[in-house]
């Protein structure tokens, strides 16, 4: 019970704060873009596919270097990644918003940035997922509620961001690339001063050894992982094509634009922020409870999403209906974040959950790009796609979702 001690005071209330900033200021550095991207376009002179890039070169980097920061912070401390990772994001959004600002092609300077911005995402989200389970050493109910409060501030984000986004814009169109950046400053500040790591004892695995013991968790748990990750994936690109998609349709249907379209495309997302706020407090690493919650939001998302096109131009029907996609994707966030923290040792949890930040990243890589391309002629076709794709994912949860079996393993190790 000495260690007790020692651990609340590693996780003070500013604690929790500075770690609920990283996703705040990492989504509000995406999404707040998605409101923006028809401004963009006018202003830029570019095709509504390559606005979509936008957001898909922040994700594309994003995806490929998440697994070497997952790597690197199990290695050499959580911090000494969150912290550089940051900067680089700050810097990014410094680099998009001055060629915006002073170029006369700017969208390459742009792009530019926005990789530079999703190295710095690589560095920051994913690792707090690991982080809160180092704080938390032993105790799955706090670890869970920790992450409850981690994913709600990911979700708070992507409320704001329309919101914000179309402010910002409406004032200069480029500034939300400078806003990211003094986000990611405050950001940097907080993780300095309030994050206080555990002290580890033992010395790092060496590469040969932690590679190997990697190996070896994906053998034993590969099935129950890579069904883990399907979900991450398929939620975030169900999220961000839905997005992209009213983000264009109220501006193209129902003339609706500037800070008012900034805050109609909020009500989804504010149903998935309470939504997510809600699950992380009830689950409490209560594994059938977090199977149970799988089940139910993937059928609830899979019936729901099929009508997005049907009420297209019903705008209270289409909200409803966003909404309650919405509330399926908010539940089961908190639960996917649980399921992989408490079930992975501390020693390769890092580069495990990053594996998991990195699924989730190409679905939002997919979205807006996908969105883009079948809007005109195939949308009910794509939504219906997507209901499908999600009964197969719930067959695949039935199967391999085996609570006693990881909660054996978990125990074991």
């Amino acid at each position: 019970m000495g260690n007790v001690g020692n651990r609340k005071d590693n996780v003070s209330l500013w604690c929790i704060i500075s770690l609920a900033s990283i996703p705040l200021v990492m989504t509000l550095g995406n999404s707040m873009l998605i409101p923006v991207l028809p401004i963009l376009e006018k202003n830029v002179g570019i095709s509504s596919f390559q606005s979509s890039m936008i957001i898909t070169s922040y994700s594309v980097a994003a995806i490929i270097l998440i697994p070497v920061a997952g790597y690197l912070s199990d290695r050499f401390g959580r911090k000494m990644v969150i912290l550089p990772s940051l900067i680089l994001a700050l810097i990014g959004g410094l680099i998009a918003g001055i060629a915006s600002w002073k170029m006369e092609n700017p969208y390459m300077g742009i792009i530019i940035g926005r990789i530079l911005q999703g190295a710095g995402a690589s560095g920051a989200m994913p690792i707090v997922l690991p982080l809160v389970g180092d704080l938390y050493k032993d105790d799955d109910e706090k670890t869970s509620s920790c992450l409850g409060i981690i994913e709600t501030s990911n979700t708070f984000g992507k409320v704001l961001s329309p919101i914000l986004g179309s402010l910002f814009a409406a004032f200069i169109w480029f500034l939300p690339f400078f806003s990211i950046s003094a986000f990611s400053l405050i950001s940097i500040v907080l993780i300095f001063f309030f994050v206080k790591v555990p002290k580890e004892k033992d010395e790092p695995v060496k590469l040969k050894e932690f590679l190997t013991n990697v190996k070896t968790t994906f053998k034993q748990e590969g099935k129950w992982l890579f069904t883990v990750f399907l979900n991450g994936a398929f939620v975030m690109l169900i999220l961000f094509g839905a997005l992209f998609f009213l983000s264009e349709n109220l501006e193209k249907t129902h003339d609706i634009k500037g800070v008012k379209k900034g805050f109609v495309l909020a009500i989804p997302l504010m149903m998935l922020c309470i939504a997510s706020f809600i699950t992380g407090r009830k689950i409490k690493g209560d594994m059938k409870l977090i199977k149970k919650l799988m089940i139910i939001c993937l059928i609830v998302l899979s019936i729901s999403v099929v009508f997005v096109g049907y009420t297209a131009e019903k705008l209270v029907l289409l909200l409803v209906v966003t909404s309650i996609v919405g509330i399926a994707i908010g539940a089961i966030l908190p639960v996917l974040d649980a399921i992989i923290t408490e079930n992975i040792r501390k020693e390769e949890r890092g580069t495990v959950t990053s594996f998991y930040s990195s699924a989730r990243f190409i679905g939002v890589a997919a979205g807006p790009p996908v969105m883009s391309l079948v809007m005109e002629k195939y949308l009910n076709m794509s939504y219906i796609s997507a209901g499908v794709i999600g009964l197969i994912i719930l067959f695949l949860v039935f199967k391999f979702i085996q609570i006693d079996k990881i909660g054996q393993k978990n125990s074991a190790t």
